[in-house]
C-alpha cells in the first residue's frame, strides 16, 4: 500500500473538487479548474450570463469573502485541557473552547453526517449585543490575538450598531460560514434549530434558504417568551421569539412528537382484551368529503353481532344488523375505509349502539401505545407557550446552580432545549450547540437521558468572550471566579453532573449507559508548521527555507496535542478510546478504536522506533500506523505498507 504523509488540512470543497475531477477530468490542468474547459463540458445546463442576466437571492456586502472564508481551511487544532472535565476517560459529551467557525472547520472529517439535531442561539443583532469581527486573511492568529494567546490582545467581540454601514451585511456575514460548515456535520435525518427575533428572522430565513436549500424548510416555531409584552417597545409590546426549523435533507429527515397531555391520555378510557387502553373514532367520514357520489366504492354495509359487537363485512345469522354510513340527514355518505382495508383490520372494527331506537355506528379502535409498548405522541405546534416552557425560569435554573448568582444575561430555560431534544427523537443520538453560551442544551441533554433512560450526547462550543462587568451577570460571574462565557458554561455542566450524581446517590443503578461526564478541549495552533509559498529566486533564502522544514512539526509541540490532532486528520472522532499498549516495552504505543471504523489506528509518536516495537505491530489490512518520518528507514516503510496502511509524519 502507498505511504501517505499526513497533512493538517481538510475541507468539503477538496471532496467537491475530487468528485467534479472524476466526472469532467478534462476540465483539469495542474491541479487547476480550466473554465473555459469546464464551461465546454456542461454545454447546454450552463446559462449565459450577459449584461441583462439577474439572479434571485440574498446578496450583501462581503459575502463573497464570507463564502471563502468556508472554504479555507483550519490553521489550529483541539488541544485537550486534561483535568477541567470530569470521567474524561469514559464519556463521550464534549466542550470545546474556541471560535466555533475555526472548530466547525476541524471537526469536519470526523464528524460528517453524524450529529443529530443542532441548536444555536445566535446574536440577534439588536445593535447592542456583539458579533465576531472575522478576519477573512488570518483567522486563527486573529481569534488568538483577541483571546491573548498571541503577542498582541485585543477586543474579543465588537459590537454592530445599527448606525453601521454594514449592520445586516456584518451580521449575514459572521452567520453565513458557520452554517455552512455546520451543515456538513449533520446526519441525512437531521435538522438545525435556530433562535431568532424580528431584528433579522427575514434575512436568516433567506440564508438558509441558500445554504440549506429552501425545500428543506420545515418550519417556523414562535416562542411565548415574554407574556407580559416588553413595554419598552415604542409601539406594540413584543411578546414571542422563533425557533426556524431546517432539515439537511427532507426527504430523508425524521421528527418525533410530543407526549400527549393528561387530557389526551384520559380519551383513552377503554381496554381491550390485553389490556390496552384505547378510544373509538369514528369510521363515518365527516366533513366536504363525505358524499357518496364522489366515493362510490367507499358506501357499503357493514354487519353486526348485536350480542359481541364484532363485524363482518359478510351477511349471516349472526351477523345480521346492517350498518351504512348515512349522514345526519339521512343522506347517503360514505365510510373513510374501503372493503379492502376494513378486511385487514376487522380486529379493530366495533359496532356501538348510539341511541335506543337499535341504531348502530361503526367505530375503530385507536391504540394508546404500540403493541410493542411504545406510547403515542402529537405532534409539536407552530406555538410554544410560556406556561410549558416556563420560559422565565432560565435565570432561576442558573441560581440554584451558582448559589444564587446568574452569570449569564439571558440563559434559555432548560425545557425549552428538552422539547427541542424530544422533537429530535433520537434518545442515542448526537447533539451540538456550537453557540453554547450558558450550557443549557447540555444541562438538557443529562437531565433528558436521566428521564427517559436515553444515551445522547452533546458538543458544546463557545467562545471565551469576557464576561461584561458593567452587567450583573458579568459581576456574578466574576465573583465566581469565572472571567469568560466558556467559563460559565464549562462550570455549568461540571455543577449539572455533579447534582445529577447527588440526587442520584441513593439510587440503584438501572441506567448504566447514563454518561455523566465530557472532555474538555481548546483552540490553539495547529502543531504543524505554517508552509507559506515561496516567491522569490534568491536561493540562499530558499535552501532556508527548506531547511526550516525538514520536519513538519512546529517548534515546542507536545505528544498529546499532536495524537489529538491526528485524531482529526485521519477522521477519528476526539472521542475514540485510546489505549496504551503496555506490551511495546521499547516504545510509547497508543491504540485509537472508535465505533464509528472498523479498522484501528496505531501511533508512535517517540523520536526512535527499535526493530523490537516493529516487530511486534500487527497490522491488518486496514490498520493505519502513525509516526515520524525520521524514525523509519526505506526498507522499513516499504514492510510496513506491504501489510497495513503507512502514514508518517
Amino acid at each position: 500500500m502507498p505511504i501517505q504523509r499526513i497533512r493538517p488540512t481538510f475541507t468539503f470543497d477538496e471532496d467537491r473538487l475530487a468528485q467534479l475531477r472524476a466526472i469532467v477530468p478534462e476540465a483539469f490542468a495542474d491541479g487547476k479548474i480550466n473554465w473555459d474547459t469546464l464551461r465546454e463540458a456542461l454545454g447546454e445546463h450552463l446559462e449565459d450570463e450577459g449584461p441583462d442576466t439577474e439572479y434571485f437571492g440574498l446578496f450583501w456586502p462581503g459575502k463573497r469573502e464570507a463564502r471563502r472564508l468556508a472554504s479555507t481551511p483550519s490553521k489550529g487544532t483541539l488541544v485537550p485541557q486534561s483535568g477541567e472535565g470530569i470521567n474524561e476517560d469514559t464519556s463521550h459529551n464534549i466542550f470545546i473552547e474556541g471560535d466555533n467557525l475555526e472548530v466547525l472547520k476541524l471537526l469536519q472529517k470526523s464528524y460528517a453526517g453524524r450529529v443529530k439535531m443542532m441548536y444555536i442561539d445566535p446574536p440577534y443583532n439588536t445593535g447592542d449585543d456583539r458579533i465576531y469581527p472575522d478576519d477573512y486573511s488570518e483567522p486563527l492568529e486573529a481569534y488568538l490575538r483577541r483571546t491573548g494567546q498571541a503577542d498582541a490582545q485585543g477586543q474579543l467581540l465588537t459590537t454592530n450598531p445599527k448606525a453601521s454601514g454594514r449592520f445586516h451585511s456584518n451580521w449575514l456575514s459572521m452567520m453565513y460560514p458557520r452554517l455552512r460548515v455546520a451543515r456538513q456535520l449533520l446526519r441525512k435525518d437531521g435538522a438545525i434549530v435556530v433562535s431568532i427575533d424580528n431584528n433579522e428572522l427575514h434575512h436568516l430565513r433567506l440564508l438558509m434558504n441558500e445554504v440549506f436549500g429552501e425545500e428543506n424548510f420545515i418550519t417556523k416555531i414562535v416562542i411565548q417568551s415574554n407574556p407580559r409584552g416588553r413595554q419598552s417597545e415604542s409601539f406594540v409590546a413584543t411578546v414571542h421569539e422563533y425557533l426556524v426549523v431546517y432539515a439537511k435533507e427532507i426527504d430523508e429527515c425524521v421528527l418525533s412528537g410530543a407526549a400527549l397531555t393528561p387530557e389526551q391520555i384520559a380519551e383513552f378510557k377503554y381496554q381491550d382484551e390485553q389490556g390496552r387502553r384505547y378510544r373509538l373514532l369514528g369510521l363515518r367520514q365527516r366533513g366536504s368529503a363525505s358524499r357518496r357520489e364522489d366515493r362510490p366504492a367507499m358506501f357499503f354495509p357493514i354487519y353486526v353481532d348485536p350480542d359481541s359487537k364484532r363485524v363482518s363485512l359478510e351477511k349471516s345469522d349472526e351477523f345480521r344488523v346492517a350498518v351504512l354510513p348515512r349522514k345526519s340527514t339521512g343522506e347517503d355518505g360514505r365510510w373513510m375505509w374501503g372493503t379492502d382495508k376494513v378486511a385487514r383490520n376487522l380486529d379493530i372494527v366495533e359496532a356501538r349502539l348510539i341511541s335506543t331506537r337499535n341504531e348502530w355506528d361503526i367505530f375503530v379502535r385507536d391504540f394508546l401505545a404500540s403493541k410493542a409498548g411504545e406510547e403515542r405522541t402529537r405532534k409539536f405546534k407552530t406555538i410554544w407557550v410560556d406556561k410549558e416552557l416556563n420560559y422565565q425560569n432560565g435565570k432561576t435554573e442558573l441560581k440554584a446552580l451558582f448559589e444564587q448568582k446568574a452569570p449569564f444575561e439571558h440563559p434559555k430555560p432548560v425545557e425549552l432545549l428538552r422539547q427541542i431534544l424530544i422533537m429530535a427523537g433520537d434518545p442515542q443520538g448526537l447533539y451540538m450547540d456550537f453557540v453554547a453560551g450558558s450550557g443549557t442544551l447540555a444541562h438538557a441533554v443529562i437531565y433528558l437521558n436521566h428521564e427517559d433512560k436515553g444515551s445522547r450526547n452533546f458538543i458544546c462550543i463557545q467562545l471565551p468572550e469576557l464576561v461584561d462587568e458593567t452587567t450583573s451577570a458579568g459581576r456574578d460571574a466574576l465573583e465566581l471566579g469565572l472571567k469568560t462565557i466558556a467559563d460559565v458554561c464549562r462550570e455549568r455542566i461540571r455543577r449539572v453532573i455533579a447534582r445529577m450524581q447527588a440526587e442520584t446517590a441513593d439510587q440503584l443503578n438501572l441506567h448504566p449507559d447514563e454518561d455523566l461526564g465530557f472532555k474538555c478541549y481548546r483552540l490553539d495552533r495547529s502543531n504543524f508548521r505554517d508552509w507559506h509559498d515561496y516567491a522569490g529566486e534568491d536561493l540562499p533564502e530558499l535552501q532556508m527555507t527548506f531547511d526550516q522544514f525538514e520536519t513538519p512539526l512546529a517548534e515546542g509541540w507536545q505528544p498529546a496535542g499532536l495524537l489529538t490532532e491526528i485524531l482529526l486528520i485521519e477522521g477519528f472522532p476526539v472521542d475514540s478510546t485510546i489505549t496504551r499498549q503496555i506490551h511495546f516495552v521499547h516504545n510509547q504505543v497508543d491504540l485509537v478504536t472508535s465505533d464509528f471504523y472498523e479498522h484501528r489506528l496505531f501511533v508512535c509518536l517517540d523520536q526512535t522506533i527499535t526493530p523490537e516495537t516493529l516487530a511486534q505491530l500487527d497490522l491488518a489490512q486496514h490498520d493505519i500506523f502513525v509516526c515520524l518520518d525520521s524514525t523509519l528507514t526505506d526498507e522499513t516503510k516499504l514492510r510496513l505498507s506491504d501489510t497495513g496502511n503507512l502514514h508518517v509524519i
